[in-house]
């Protein structure tokens, strides 16, 4: 069998140095993902994988957020890693959602640009949410 490149799936893989519950709760309830999939250290096949004190830490873990797949880790636990160079991207079906979801991104974050009409949408806007992920959110109602 042969695959060609339109099989391939790309899906973003969150590091949250050791914050990675923390980040999935907060998706929960800003969101509503849902957790498809979380493995801790303490249960890898291989011990060699646990850094001391990360036993309880989320080695791999799976969010479905609407119909994209993000996966998520704490990584290496060894502290505060910049989400530098890239936004994950959130399109809702009306404003009122729109509001609704950049206004839970937001607590505890920092709104980068607010919720306004743009050319190209009725509600666009950009927030970096408690870990420092950004987010863009726009209403786009033929994606959804």
């Amino acid at each position: 069998m042969t695959t060609s490149k339109n099989d391939y799936v790309v899906e973003p893989y969150l590091s949250y140095e050791g914050r990675c519950e923390e980040a999935i709760e907060f998706y929960r309830k800003a969101l509503g993902a849902e957790v498809e999939m979380l493995m801790r250290f303490k249960d890898s096949p291989d011990p060699a994988m646990c850094q001391p004190g990360s036993l309880d830490k989320v080695m791999h873990a799976s969010l479905r957020i609407g119909q994209t797949t993000v996966m998520a880790s704490d990584g290496r636990c060894e502290g505060p890693k910049g989400f530098q160079g890239f936004s994950l991207s959130l399109s809702v079906p009306n404003e009122a959602e729109a509001d609704r979801v950049f206004a839970a991104l937001s607590d505890g974050g920092q709104v980068q640009m607010p919720l306004m009409k743009t050319f190209w949408s009725p509600r666009f806007g950009m927030v970096a949410d408690r870990f420092g992920v950004s987010w863009m959110v726009s209403v786009n109602p033929e994606k959804t």
